[in-house]
C-alpha cells in the first residue's frame, strides 16, 4: 500500500464513516479496485477508524466534559448520557464477538454490501416518505433520551455488522423512530460511534497493529490516519448542518446509485 494508497483509504473512511453510507462497505470495494489486499490491509481498514474517532472528541468537547463530570458526581446530565453510551453498545459487541468470524466469512464481499446497500437506500426512502410531513427538526432534544430507548438504539446499531448496511443509518432512523429529531439522533450516533468504533479499533490495533506496520511501515498509515481525522470533521459538520435542513432523502438515493454502479462492474467482470 502507497503513500497516496493510504490518504485515499483515509479519505474515504473519514467522509464515510458518520454519513448514512457504510464506511465498510466503500473500504471493502475500494480496496478491491485499489488491489489492496490481504490481512494487513482489513485490519488496517479498521485501525484507519482511529483518525474519524479523535474527530468525535475536537466536535464534542463539551459532550465529554459533561460525561467526565458526570462520572465525578457533577454533571447528572453528562451521566445519564454516559449510561445511555454504555448500554447502547452492549448489543453490537456481543453480536460481534458471537459471530464474528462468521460474519468475516460471509459478509465481507462486494454482492453482500451491494445487496445492504439497495436495501438501505429504500428504507432510508420510505422513512423520508412517512416523515414527509415533519420537518427534521421535529422532535425530542437528545437530553430526553430514555435508557430503554438507547437500548434499543444498540439492537439497532448491531445490524450494521453486516458490510454494507451502515452503523450511522440504522442508529439514525432508530433514533429518530423513537422519537428523537433527526439532529438530535445524529449527534447520538456520532457520539455512539466513538465508543462502538474505539473498542474495535483498540482490539485490532493491540492484536494485529504490528502486521500493520511489517506490511506497510509507518508512513503510510499515518498518513492514512490524518486523512480520516481531518475528513471526518469536515463530514461530519456538513452532515449536522445540512440533515436540520433536508433530512436524509439524498443518502437513500446515493445508496441505490451506487449500488446499481457497483452491480454494474461486478457484472460486467470490473470489480
Amino acid at each position: 500500500m502507497s503513500v497516496w494508497e493510504a490518504l485515499l483509504l483515509g479519505v474515504i473512511e473519514g467522509v464515510t464513516e458518520w454519513l448514512p453510507v457504510s464506511s465498510t462497505g466503500h473500504l471493502t470495494v475500494s480496496q478491491e479496485l485499489l488491489g489492496v489486499d490481504g490481512n494487513a490491509a482489513d485490519t488496517y481498514a479498521i485501525v484507519i477508524q482511529a483518525g474519524a474517532i479523535v474527530a468525535v472528541v475536537s466536535l464534542y468537547r463539551a459532550r465529554f466534559i459533561g460525561m467526565v463530570a458526570g462520572v465525578r458526581g457533577g454533571d447528572p446530565q453528562g451521566r445519564r448520557m454516559l449510561l445511555a453510551l454504555a448500554l447502547a453498545t452492549v448489543p453490537a459487541a456481543l453480536v460481534g464477538l458471537a459471530f464474528d468470524d462468521a460474519i468475516t466469512a460471509r459478509l465481507f464481499g462486494p454482492w453482500p454490501v451491494v445487496a445492504a446497500w439497495f436495501i438501505g437506500g429504500l428504507t432510508i426512502l420510505a422513512f423520508t416518505h412517512w416523515r414527509r410531513d415533519r420537518p427534521p427538526t421535529d422532535g425530542a432534544p437528545l437530553v430526553d433520551l430514555g435508557l430503554t430507548n438507547a437500548l434499543v438504539i444498540g439492537c439497532a446499531q448491531a445490524l450494521a455488522l453486516w458490510p454494507g448496511v451502515s452503523r450511522s443509518l440504522v442508529t439514525i432512523l432508530a433514533a429518530t423512530a423513537l422519537g428523537l429529531s433527526v439532529p438530535a439522533a445524529v449527534e447520538f450516533s456520532f457520539l455512539l460511534g466513538f465508543v462502538t468504533l474505539g473498542g474495535a479499533t483498540l482490539y485490532a490495533a493491540l492484536s494485529s497493529g504490528a502486521a500493520i506496520i511489517d506490511a506497510f511501515g509507518v508512513a503510510a498509515p499515518l498518513g492514512g490516519l490524518a486523512a480520516a481525522f481531518v475528513a471526518s470533521v469536515a463530514a461530519m459538520r456538513w452532515m449536522v448542518s445540512y440533515v436540520a435542513r433536508h433530512g436524509l432523502e439524498v443518502f437513500g438515493w446515493y445508496r441505490i446509485t451506487i449500488a446499481a454502479l457497483v452491480a454494474v462492474l461486478l457484472v460486467a467482470g470490473r470489480l
